[in-house]
């Protein structure tokens, strides 16, 4: 296995509306455990780590958490720098959150690097799942879909963070949309951990907040 200081490493940015659910899908991916957010925003940006390998290739993955309160958004825009991928995250129970999301993907084209990839993610997935789960949806999966093409993105997926649907999946894909693009993976860093999701490959989690 190769050492950690030798590891590629991709920088992604977790960006969104308060309360859609970020932090929550992190610290699922990171430490496998739920954290419903309800009582606790993020304040300016929390920062993980984890080891991912790609079709055999481990990369180091530094993950920041920005802030979806106004207050703090030229505070996050300053993390834009370097960053090889961008999630975007909405609720799909809020039709606000959805609807917010132009703006964001707006701050994402003015700040990102060039080629950095965009991957859409509907959070809180579970919410509307089980009897009476479909009269809490918002936004349907469709329009969803059809906003991540409308932007370009590498992809789109609907998520929870409270069962772990999806989470996995839609950080591998991201993951691997940026490493298509060789010109995005910068070497360095320290990490700990290595994921298997698709042609991705998981064992443990190193993550540091």
């Amino acid at each position: 296995m190769a050492s950690d200081e030798s590891l590629p490493t991709l920088k992604i940015l977790m960006i969104g509306p308060s309360g859609s659910g970020k932090s929550a899908l992190l610290i699922r991916y990171c430490d496998n455990q739920f954290d419903n957010e309800s009582s606790t925003a993020t304040i300016g940006v929390d920062f993980k780590l984890k080891r991912l390998s790609v079709h055999g290739q481990p990369y180091r993955l530094n993950l920041l958490d920005t802030a979806g309160q106004e207050r703090f958004r030229t505070l996050s825009t300053s993390y834009y720098r370097g960053a090889a991928g961008i999630i975007l995250v909405y609720d799909i129970s809020s039709r606000e959150s959805f609807n917010s999301m132009e703006r964001w993907f707006e701050e994402c084209e003015s700040n990102m690097m060039e080629g950095a990839k965009m991957y859409l993610v509907g959070g809180k997935l579970d919410k509307v799942q089980g009897a009476g789960g479909e009269a809490k949806r918002k936004v349907s999966e469709e329009e969803g879909r059809r906003l991540a093409e409308r932007w370009g993105t590498v992809g789109f997926m609907e998520c929870s963070a409270k069962t772990g649907e999806g989470v996995k999946a839609a950080f591998a894909e991201c993951v691997e949309g940026i490493v298509k693009d060789g010109g995005l993976v910068a070497a360095g860093g320290r990490g700990r951990g290595t994921v298997s999701v698709a042609g991705a490959e998981e064992v443990d989690s190193g993550c540091a907040c």
